[in-house]
């Protein structure tokens, strides 16, 4: 790692070793968001949430490019979005409001990741939300919330608002905004925002055609959404391996594009 390096005095080395892994895979993701392009130039924010009672997360610095994220220059901040190192880089509290709210209400969410994607703000700016048009979509049935939107995201007042809105569900598509998704690691989030933007890019594409749309009942919807989420039991057969499958692949696919997002 050349601009940070982790300090033995800081931490043990099992948390240093931790760190490191989470700095890389986070590092993974924001090149990934920005190989598919899925990003708002330097706006819009992955945090992953740090092991231990500090509360410390890792964030990107403010003003680089996601392409330009490496594990070394991520900055790690406070809940209150305050660095807690000396970094060479700026941090935008601002942008940490959305993820600090989460962050602090919900213990899976490790990794709280937020795009302005152009399907995604066509999607957020429709009064029907995210339709079950697609297999993709459906795995967002019945598990997708909904933020109204209030301006930008710059009063901490907002901040109980989104949480409720947000409840347990994995994504939340943020009105006239974007979209949001969490998890419980900078993989899982990024493959649920991944198949969340496809879903917009698919409605979008279907609603253009200004043909009359075919949905599958209610039923099927819902049985598609506990099979794409490991939540059913009633088919006759079951795959447990597609995510991490999936992730493995896309790092081979960082390891070629952008092996510097490791330094």
């Amino acid at each position: 790692m050349t601009e940070l390096s982790l300090r033995p005095d800081r931490c043990s080395p099992a948390a240093a070793g931790e760190e490191l892994r989470l700095r890389r895979e986070l590092a993974a993701v924001y090149r990934l968001v920005a190989h598919f392009r899925m990003t708002d130039l330097i706006f819009t924010h992955i945090s992953v949430r740090l092991p231990g009672p500090e509360q410390h997360f890792l964030i990107n610095p403010y003003g680089l490019l996601f392409e330009e994220i490496t594990a070394s220059n991520l900055v790690k901040i406070d809940l209150a979005g305050r660095p807690v190192e000396a970094s060479p880089h700026p941090v935008n509290p601002a942008g940490f409001v959305i993820h600090a709210a989460i962050h602090a209400a919900r213990s899976d969410a490790h990794c709280v990741l937020h795009t302005h994607t152009k399907a995604g703000c066509a999607v957020a700016a429709q009064e029907h939300g995210l339709l079950p048009l697609n297999q993709i979509s459906m795995e967002f049935y019945g598990r997708l919330g909904y933020h109204d939107y209030e301006g930008v995201a710059l009063n901490l007042a907002e901040q109980q608002r989104l949480v409720a809105d947000l409840g347990d569900h994995p994504a939340m598509i943020l009105r006239n905004h974007g979209l949001l998704t969490v998890g419980e690691t900078p993989a899982q989030a990024f493959l649920r925002m991944y198949y969340l933007d496809k879903a917009c890019e698919i409605q979008t594409a279907a609603t253009a055609a200004g043909t009359r749309l075919v949905t599958p009942s209610p039923d099927i919807c819902e049985l598609t959404a506990r099979q794409l989420t490991g939540q059913d039991d009633s088919s006759d057969l079951q795959d447990d391996q597609a995510y991490d499958l999936a992730w493995s692949a896309l790092l081979r696919l960082v390891e070629r594009i952008a092996p510097d997002y490791k330094d």
